[in-house]
């Protein structure tokens, strides 16, 4: 409408989703790719050309411990757009994923845990990019208006394809939100995956803390 009046449009709650490019050096990269290309043994449960690593502590190894002190500033960054607070942070657990050619990974979220991350070791073919999706909803009837003469914006889509991701990238997002990795058309992709908590929330004086226990082998 153009009646001499601006429409202003406002994102109400918006989701963060945070990006760092290049966060860490080449020599700790190359670190990374060696050992957990070896160590990825694990096959994953939907898809025979996905492999995965045993579950980490963030303390396993003195590669991953110097990984994960890199991340643990980045935590506390986005932490801050998520509680109001810049808390301390800490990486709960962390895994590797070994993704070859034709390979996905299913829909899924992370639990028991406020923050995920992907840090992205070798090049990612564009087929293969991270997307995150909207919750499924709950039983009621749903209605949408998808066809070609519509354009999907971030207030109608279903569905959201993260950038083009370099070696040394990192992406942190909420833990609760559904992502998955689509049929990779390119070659071995490699990533490390990990969780991470706080070390305490106060709700007006009613406070938890929380801890990690040492990691069970499964992935969240």
């Amino acid at each position: 409408m153009n009646d001499g009046t601006l429409n202003q449009i406002i994102g109400l709650f918006p989701t963060p989703f945070m990006r760092v490019e290049a966060m860490i050096a080449a020599p700790l990269l190359a670190g990374l790719i060696e050992e957990l290309r070896a160590a990825a043994h694990s096959a994953n449960a939907r898809s025979a050309r996905l492999a995965h690593t045993r579950i980490l502590a963030p303390d396993a190894n003195p590669l991953i411990a110097r990984l994960c002190g890199q991340i643990e500033p980045r935590l506390a960054d986005f932490g801050e757009l998520l509680f109001g607070e810049r808390l301390v942070w800490s990486v709960k657990e962390i895994w590797g994923n070994v993704l070859d050619t034709g390979g996905q990974q299913a829909m899924h979220n992370h639990a028991n845990s406020f923050i995920s991350g992907v840090l992205y070791l070798t090049e990612s073919h564009p087929s293969a990019n991270t997307v995150f999706m909207k919750g499924p909803g709950g039983r009621e009837f749903a209605f949408t208006n998808a066809h070609h003469g519509t354009e999907q914006g971030p207030f109608n889509a279903d569905k959201w394809v993260s950038p083009d991701a370099a070696p040394g990238d990192l992406v942190l997002f909420p833990s609760y939100l559904l992502h998955e990795v689509p049929p990779n058309l390119g070659g071995q992709r490699i990533t490390v995956a990990f969780n991470a908590i706080p070390e305490r929330l106060n709700a007006w004086g009613y406070e938890l803390g929380f801890s990690a226990a040492p990691p069970s082998g499964r992935r969240p």
